[in-house]
């Protein structure tokens, strides 16, 4: 099942999606899902015909009642497509929802900033069919967003949520993220940043202690003259030109006779 991308906001979830919220995918749950509906179905139908064919007038009953049976399990079947047509699980910029329910509309929500973890799980029959299980974790104890169920292209989707709560741009080239990279995430460049930082504290590291001046000795130990690190830019902005050598003075003269 092909991904939605932000151009692509279904008329069912414009109502939940907030003004200027990016949406970054959103999937039904897998076909796998309605695998057992259609299964059980398929199996009553040919049941109803079996016992149609083969009911005498003593049992005529039987093979009405085997056609109702038909037709309830139809109606469920019914059922479980418009309601798999009305779930979505969507993943924005902002929050991670779950809307569900056909009769009753319910919405589930966690904030990006809140997931703490993300497992995903792929069982062997999903390894095959291609679904997975997200199981996520939040700071708070109770949460309305838990488990979210047949999930198509997990990995994909995964890569996509990921990206999103780290702020990871994608690679050029990488068709999975080419939508997700083309947006102007509007954080700082990391390694910037970082080159910077680091900068300046290498500066703060090749300082050397100094000695402000005391007017007298101190006699205590909180009298002692505090210790202060000079940088060697401060350094250079403090210091002034040279002026040359410094002839003593008069009086230095007269003591020294």
């Amino acid at each position: 099942m092909a991904l939605l991308r932000s151009t692509e906001v279904p008329a069912g979830l414009a109502p939940i999606l907030l003004p200027g919220e990016r949406l970054v995918t959103a999937v039904r749950a897998h076909w796998v899902k309605l695998a057992e509906p259609v299964a059980t179905t398929t199996l009553a139908f040919v049941a109803a015909i079996w016992v149609d064919s083969n009911v005498t007038k003593a049992t005529e009953m039987v093979g009405t009642a085997f056609w109702w049976l038909f037709l309830a399990v139809l109606g469920r079947l019914v059922w479980c497509l418009v309601d798999w047509s009305h779930n979505w699980f969507v993943a924005t910029d902002k929050r991670l929802l779950l809307r569900y329910g056909l009769v009753t509309h319910k919405v589930a929500m966690m904030p990006l900033l809140k997931v703490t973890d993300m497992s995903y799980v792929r069982s062997i029959p999903g390894q095959f069919l291609g679904y997975g299980k997200f199981v996520l974790e939040s700071a708070g104890q109770d949460q309305a967003l838990r488990e979210v169920k047949w999930v198509p292209n997990p990995d994909r989707t995964y890569r996509d949520i990921c990206a999103e709560i780290f702020h990871i741009v994608p690679p050029p080239g990488d068709e999975d993220f080419q939508e997700l990279g083309e947006l102007d995430s509007g954080f700082p460049d990391v390694d910037a940043v970082h080159n910077a930082t680091s900068d300046r504290l290498d500066s703060y590291s090749r300082a050397m202690p100094i000695q402000r001046p005391a007017a007298r000795q101190p006699r205590r130990a909180e009298e002692r003259p505090e210790t202060v690190y000079e940088s060697e830019d401060l350094k250079r902005r403090r210091r002034s030109a040279d002026t040359g050598p410094i002839w003593p003075s008069r009086d230095s003269r007269r003591s020294d006779d």
